[in-house]
Order: structure tokens, then sequence, then C-alpha cells
């Protein structure tokens, strides 16, 4: 036993590192990941003594527990089933498949993630790029029922879209978004996780992908997780409002007969700007209704680079209004009571109706609209502005100046200092017509006679 036992260097080391390994994983990493834990609940607990919406259970389990969940769901399984027998596979090669599809889909929520960084990044970006305006918030959630699921539903008119929404409801609850593949990349995909999104397959779907992402919705739904859903599925390419996707909200209505659902109500969201981000490559892509829609990296390092250097030279100006109004909300099960045809359709018809009601106006598209309706001096396109004040009344505009020669020139600035104009003494010709037929389909539909104005306001410079 005392015998001196000779061994070679490299297996010396070979030995210490599978011992160190041995350690680690059964000594160390549960020890740091109970203490991290302990901090995160501790972290939820006093998240939850200010929000207005607490963040749920299902939410905070571990993403190991919710996809085993998911995977021996009775649907699933029957799904499962199904699936083996189409293709001619064991059940067992079938259940890798789902279990597969469970990873992809399920999120790993962070609260410290979400509450100390994401919504602080959000809200200092935000405000750093725009002129925030919000219209309707107290009005819409003050008779929301505490116990209720929230969803949210937004138009989709930039990838500041996820942003500016995530800030602006942190104050109340964590959102739960459905995200596209295009977020699947590293490093986006690690951090939409930890933030609560949740992939969505736009591409070779599959009964059993469909069963797998409707059961956790469906999980989701019936748990309480308050949802951020954009029924256009993409974004808008014209300007213009989008036709709805049925599928999400398709799985929200069946959740809604499960007698263990809450009241399901949805909360409609319009958002508007004098600016997006990503409106020459939408505009370039409004042909192809098939492509897909495609942020190069490239194009984002060259635009990033220039925005340092305005920043660094001091001459970045804001990129105007970001204006979010919220509309009249409605549960679900009211709803399904008038037992309409199709449900989902009808369901999808309301929402985008209810959204267009809400629609902020702003200077930019009504300076487009000018133009696109072939107004070609300063002047004309005030007058343009003052004959059409009221077309869109009922809707919340947002103007720093109340004057129509104002309003008119500080647009037509921003659109001069991004070649979409090019103004020579009063004339005013169109450089990129594109660009000013995608923000004149920006605006609402028509609504004579309305107010001028929306008060209660809340100013977030």
């Amino acid at each position: 036993m005392t015998d001196t036992v000779e061994l070679p260097l490299w297996a010396l080391l070979l030995l210490l590192a599978f011992a160190a390994v041995t350690f680690a994983s059964h000594f160390l990493f549960p020890s740091v990941r109970w203490v991290l834990r302990r901090r995160a609940e501790a972290l939820v607990a006093q998240l939850n003594t200010r929000l207005k919406r607490p963040i749920e259970p299902f939410k905070l389990a571990r993403r190991t527990d919710t996809i085993m969940r998911l995977v021996h769901d009775p649907e699933v399984a029957r799904a499962i089933a199904a699936h083996a027998r189409e293709r001619g596979i064991p059940e067992q090669v079938a259940f890798e498949t789902a279990h597969r599809y469970a990873r992809e889909i399920v999120p790993s929520f962070s609260a410290t993630l979400y509450f100390g960084v994401g919504t602080r990044a959000a809200r200092w970006l935000a405000r750093s790029l725009y002129r925030v305006r919000v219209t309707g918030e107290a009005e819409a959630m003050a008779h929301v029922d505490p116990t209720a699921t929230v969803v949210f539903v937004m138009n989709h008119r930039s990838n500041m879209d996820y942003v500016l929404v995530t800030w602006l409801t942190a104050k109340s609850t964590a959102l739960a978004y459905a995200v596209g593949e295009w977020a699947r990349r590293w490093p986006l995909r690690p951090l939409i996780r930890s933030m609560g999104g949740y992939f969505v397959r736009r591409r070779d779907l599959n009964p059993l992908y469909r069963k797998v992402l409707a059961r956790y919705v469906h999980h989701a739904t019936r748990g309480g997780v308050t949802q951020a859903v954009f029924p256009e599925g993409r974004l808008s390419r014209t300007g213009a409002l989008g036709e709805p996707k049925l599928g999400i909200l398709s799985y929200v209505i069946d959740a809604a007969a499960d007698p263990d659902t809450p009241e399901i109500v949805f909360v409609p969201v319009a958002l508007n700007y004098e600016r997006v981000l990503e409106d020459r490559q939408l505009a370039a892509a409004a042909g192809q209704e098939q492509a897909r829609f495609r942020l190069r990296w490239w194009q984002v390092a060259r635009y990033l680079l220039r925005h340092v250097q305005l920043r660094l030279t001091g001459r970045f100006r804001r990129f105007g209004y970001a204006a979010v109004s919220y509309g009249d909300p409605f549960t679900l099960r009211a709803f399904l009571a008038a037992a309409p045809a199709d449900p989902a359709a009808a369901l999808g018809a309301e929402l985008m109706a209810r959204v267009e009601a809400a629609l902020p106006v702003l200077p930019v598209p009504q300076v487009c609209e000018a133009l696109r309706d072939g107004a070609t001096t300063v002047d004309a396109v005030a007058a343009h502005l003052r004959s059409h004040a009221l077309e869109h009344g009922d809707h919340p505009r947002h103007a720093a100046f109340r004057e129509s020669d104002a309003i008119a020139e500080t647009a037509l600035e921003m659109l001069e200092v991004r070649n979409v104009i090019r103004r020579t003494g009063p004339h005013i010709e169109q450089v990129a017509p594109e660009i000013v037929g995608f923000y004149a389909a920006m605006l609402p539909a028509q609504h004579v006679n309305g107010k001028e104005n929306v008060a209660g306001d809340t100013i977030l410079v």
C-alpha cells in the first residue's frame, strides 16, 4: 500500500484533469448553481413586490423541466407516434426529433438579465435614438384583471419594436416574445432566450413541430405568461399594415378552451416611427414578397461605424418621434361568445383593425403623403398638412410645432439629410420615391371630424 508508483507526466496530468472535472461537476457546479438560483429567487421576489403583473412561476421554471414537460405532453406523444408512422421511423427517433424541437423553442428566462441589463439597455437605446411618446397606456390597462393572461398585439415596423416595448412594459411585467428564425444565430440566440423569447420557425414546418409549438403556447398561456405577438409575422415592407398570420393566435384560442386557463385579454398596441432603421432594405424588398428580408452584417457594421462617427463629432441628431399608442383591450372569451365561423381569422382581423384604429400620426409620414400626392414646394406641403389636419383626428398626433409651415420644414430637413429628397430653392425633388411611398403608407385610414390631439400623452424624452 505504501509502494511508490511511477507514472508518465501525461498520465498524471490526465488523471488530475479527470479529478478536476469530477469535482466540478459533482460539487462545484451544483453549489454555484444553487447560490445563483437562490439569488435569482430573491431578485424575483423583490421584483414581484413592485411589478403590476408579477413574474409567473411557469416562466421561472428550469428550462430542462419545461422541455421534459413539453415532450411528455399527451398530445405531443400522440403527434410523435403519428410522425413515426408517417415517416416509417422508430418512435424513439421521432421522440428525439420532438425533443430537439422543444429545445429550440423553450426559452431560459433570466430575471437578472431582463431587468438588470435588458430593460436598462433598451431604455438607453430608445431614448438616445428617438423622442418617445406613449398614449393611452393607463386607460387601456386600468380595468384589466390582474389574474388574466395578457397578450399584447402589435404591428411590426422595425426591430426596434422589441427594444421599445420591452422598456415601456418593464415597470409592469416581463414579456415573452415569439421571435423568428433570424435571431437563432449566435450571439442573439442565448441573449433572446435569456430575455424570455421563444423561437418560431417560418419554414420547414411539419405536424410534429406545429404540435410542439402549439403545446408550448398552450402551457405558457395557461400559466399566465404575458406575451407579445406580431400578427403580421414579419416587418412591413411597404409601410402599410399587413395581413395577420393566424398560427400563434389559433394556439391561444385553443388554450382558451382549457378550463384551467385564466381569462385571456388582448391589448392592441400601435407603433409608428419618423424613421425606421431598416427602411431602405425593406423598401428594396417590397417587390419580392417571396424573398426573405436579410440585413447583412456588413450593412449593420457600416451603419454602426457611421453612427459612432456622428456621435463623436457631435453631429448626431435623434431620428424624430417613436410613438406608441394603446388601443381598446378585449377578452377572448367575450369575443368567442359571438361564435364567429372562423375564430382565428375573425380574431386576426379584429386585432389588426384595433391596432390600425390606434395608429399614431407623425409629421414625416404626413409630409411624405403630401410629396407622394404631388406637392413640390414647402408651401404646397404645408397646405396639404392644413387641408388634411382632421383626416386622422381620431388618432394620436405628435408634432413639435402646431404651425403647418414649421412642421413641414422640420420633416423636410430630416428627409433631406438622408438624401430622400433634394431641395433647390423652393422646389422639392424626390431622390428616393420608394422611401417617400414607404412612409406615406404608414398613415392610418382617414377618419374625418375627429380631434386634433390626444391629451394625456406620456412624454419620454
